[in-house]
């Protein structure tokens, strides 16, 4: 029963997991917050993610019971993300591999979440609509690739949601996006927004440019309140993102729906979706919201399913790529 130690850094958070036939026996995780109004620039959160992954991987091996001896592989994010992050992740995961002697497992973070939603949805062929602060993408297995049917042509979901947060001065912990999220539910006022659809593809960077021109001056107006602008925020992007879903769903004919990335938390989305895929005779298949954001334990899995079939990455080509889209991998563990 090989069991893979999964390590997951290309954003602002860092995890370490443990899967052992298709057995999630470890998931810990850790956060670099800034304060309200800041992103999180590659340099400071590299340093964050190499002065506690160490730790998450002692505790991961602890919560799953297991020696490193016990090992099978170690699977690590190549890509696609921020550089210093990634870099210590990569660090990490090639010294113990060759410390502890075990296959190295280079792992898409794209389709780390993929693995992880059909583990854990129990939707083994569905339309998958990724999104996250780094990606939204509409997906759907075909020929041994996850082909990308819609995507963002600007800015992710996700990233939307984080940089609105700054202009309000929300605060990062636990997350941007979830503090928006309780915003919007006290939300009562619609404000028109940009709203732009091209084929299956969605864009959102008019979205975000005409709220950080707008808000200042509705706010000290008084006209609106800033729920009403999470709220119309929210309604707006994800109506969006629901409209080339169900096309995707008409055009893939899926019967199932997996919902994926770190937005997928967001309880009005999966309503909305949940809605669409009704009328439609089909059926959302969210996950649990400890494995929607970034965390090791999805890495892990797509490494267990990438070494059961021999697909090891080796020493040479182990190098992080920034850039790494998600139809570029050979899904060579699916017929």
């Amino acid at each position: 029963m090989p069991a893979v130690l999964g390590l997951e850094g290309s954003a602002n958070k860092v995890g370490a997991g443990v899967v052992r036939d298709g057995v999630i026996l470890s998931n810990r995780r850790a956060t670099f917050v800034t304060p309200p109004g800041h992103g999180f620039a590659p340099g400071p959160t590299g340093r964050h993610h190499r002065g506690v992954l160490l730790g998450l991987v002692g505790e991961a091996l602890s919560q799953a019971g297991l020696s490193p001896g016990d090992l099978h592989g170690i699977a690590f994010t190549r890509g696609p993300g921020m550089g210093a992050p990634l870099a210590v992740v990569a660090a990490v995961a090639r010294t113990l591999a060759q410390l502890w002697q075990l296959p190295l497992l280079g792992v898409n973070h794209c389709v780390g979440h993929i693995e992880m939603g059909r583990l854990l949805g129990q939707a083994p062929h569905p339309l998958v609509l990724y999104v996250s602060g780094g990606n939204t993408q509409l997906i759907a297995f075909s020929r041994r690739r996850y082909r990308i049917f819609g995507e963002t042509l600007d800015l992710a979901v996700g990233n939307l949601l984080d940089r609105f947060a700054r202009t309000l001065q929300i605060p990062n912990d636990p997350s941007p996006g979830y503090n928006i999220e309780k915003l919007a539910e006290r939300g009562r006022t619609l404000v028109p927004l940009p709203y732009v659809v091209k084929g299956m593809d969605v864009s959102f960077s008019g979205l975000l440019s005409q709220l950080e021109a707008m808000t200042p001056r509705l706010l000290a107006q008084g006209t609106v309140t800033r729920e009403d602008l999470c709220y119309s925020l929210q309604e707006t992007a994800f109506a969006a993102l629901a409209e080339v879903t169900e096309r995707g769903l008409a055009l893939s004919r899926a019967q199932h729906l997996l919902l994926v990335g770190g937005v997928a938390c967001n309880r009005r989305l999966q309503e909305m979706l949940r809605g669409m895929c009704r009328a439609r005779g089909a059926q959302l298949c969210p996950i649990d919201e400890r494995f929607c954001v970034d965390n090791g334990a999805m890495i892990a899995q797509a490494g267990w399913e990438m070494l059961r079939v021999g697909h090891v990455t080796q020493l040479s080509q182990s190098g992080i790529t920034q850039r790494y889209r998600t139809d570029e991998v050979e899904v060579t563990w699916r017929d």
